[in-house]
């Protein structure tokens, strides 16, 4: 799988243990240090910073000239919250080696810097024929936890692969691959579910999957042999055409990220192996392409789960949900200490929440808390949504069995964690992270395309778990 992997090998980040032919400083100063900087440099800086016009505001950077006129260093200002003000620094440097001279800062240095720094190399260059341009590469400070680092960025980088790729390529065998590949790095186990047993054992992931051209299967990988159990699920849907319910056009465009729930799962997996965090870690991944053929699901079909619960399809365009519920059944046998599951789930969270916010859904309101706190700090936003108790008779309306959507057109993100939470329990120690997977438009450190929103919250949240 080495299209998967091929942009997680350059982060612009060198070790210390590299040694370029040449290295310019980087002066990082906060804008409270800035005045303290300015007035500590030499009188031919500040006479070329006066002459820019230069403004010191977060993400800004200016280069500094030598005596002879050769370019001999630069000034870069961030904020409190450094991570997108280095992607923008990183996009602006000169093709360079850079290192930080963070003196000024007053400050130990925050590692965040360097994971912006990170992110705004990344491309997804797999299938153009040339590729990206060179970039400023930077100096990793002796400090700094370079492989809590280069976890978080090789997650993020396998995740924005595989949510970009072409559905033709990602799709279910596609998935495998790259499960197969991430667990041959790790040295974590891996099984994979298929055909007669995968219809015998989990129906509701066999019923979406059936109607396409390959097979739908479910991924069973596990890493770890200490500390809590933590399971991570996501939806595998390589592409999403609506099935029978067919999606217009212009909602299937975009239809080959609807296996993004899987990207964050394995991605962060990979961040959190790479980092060797003290867990017992399971991923779940149902795997399945919605298509339409003369085995398709219909609307109004009843259908199997695992849990044994019948379901009655409400739209074949909800298919997301039920492969869910299978895996979260099956995740459950194993008594985890911690469930969570991530798809690309509604629209409705979409509209309520537009698409760079994605949506909480939590069993226990401390355990919610907990996680927004990680994604406040992880600057990796998350917004908590109730499980609220009384849409749940909404389910109920089905014709002859439980409803997979519910009679109301409204609610829909809390009418779909309601459907999950039928099959997580009440008692259970769950989360459901409803995500966009995707930016619609390109800003520092996140371009275009397939992104796995929510991992460094998580990352965080669950690296505290393990060390608490």
């Amino acid at each position: 799988m080495a299209d998967i992997f091929s942009n997680a090998t350059d982060f612009g980040l060198m070790e210390p243990s590299s040694e370029p032919d040449t290295v310019l400083p980087l002066y990082v100063v906060t804008t409270k240090s800035w005045q303290a900087w300015y007035q500590a440099a030499a009188d031919h800086h500040q006479r070329w910073i006066d002459g820019q016009g230069f403004t010191p505001k977060p993400g800004r950077v200016i280069t500094l000239p030598g005596q002879d006129g050769t370019l001999a260093g630069a000034v870069a200002i961030i904020s409190d919250q450094p991570i997108w003000d280095a992607a923008t620094i990183a996009n602006a440097l000169p093709v360079q080696t850079w290192q930080i001279d963070h003196h000024a800062l007053g400050t130990s240095f925050d590692d965040s810097f360097l994971l912006g720094w990170a992110l705004a190399h990344y491309r997804y260059t797999t299938y153009r024929d040339k590729p990206a341009p060179a970039r400023a590469s930077i100096m990793v400070p002796a400090e700094s936890d370079s492989t809590r680092i280069m976890g978080l960025a090789s997650g993020t980088y396998l995740g924005r692969d595989m949510i970009n790729m072409p559905p033709n390529k990602m799709n279910p065998a596609g998935l495998e691959d790259t499960a197969r590949a991430l667990a041959k790095t790790h040295k974590a186990k891996i099984t994979v579910i298929a055909g007669a047993k995968l219809a015998s054992d989990f129906p509701a992931i066999d019923c979406v999957g059936r109607a396409a051209e390959c097979p739908p299967r479910l991924i069973d990988m596990r890493w770890g042999k200490s500390g809590p159990k933590i399971t991570l699920i996501g939806k595998g849907i390589t592409f999403d055409s609506g099935g029978l319910d067919l999606k217009p056009s212009k909602a299937m465009e975009m239809m080959k990220k609807d296996m993004g729930g899987s990207a964050i799962a394995l991605g962060l997996a990979n961040a959190l192996m790479h980092a060797n965090v003290p867990i017992k870690l399971r991923v779940l991944v149902p795997t399945a392409e919605n298509a339409v053929s003369e085995r398709s699901m219909r609307p109004l079909d009843i259908i199997d789960t695992r849990a044994k619960l019948k379901v009655e399809i409400g739209n074949t365009d909800a298919e997301g949900r039920l492969v869910l519920a299978d895996a979260i059944t099956y995740a459950l046998e194993d008594e985890p200490d911690l469930m969570i599951d991530f798809a690309t789930l509604t629209g409705a969270a979409r509209v309520a929440l537009g698409t760079e916010l994605p949506a909480l859904f939590a069993n226990d309101d401390n355990v919610a808390r907990a996680i927004i706190d990680a994604s406040n700090k992880a600057h990796d936003p998350l917004w908590q949504l109730p499980l609220f108790d009384d849409y749940d008779r909404h389910l109920d309306a089905g014709y002859a069995a439980m409803s997979s959507t519910g009679a109301s057109g409204y609610g829909g993100a809390i009418t779909a964690a309601l459907f999950l939470r039928r099959f997580a329990g009440t008692d259970s120690n769950w989360a459901h992270i409803d995500v966009m997977a995707w930016n619609l438009s390109a800003r520092p450190g996140r371009p275009k395309g397939g992104e796995v929103m929510s991992l460094r919250a998580l990352f965080d949240y669950i690296d505290g778990l393990a060390h608490s």
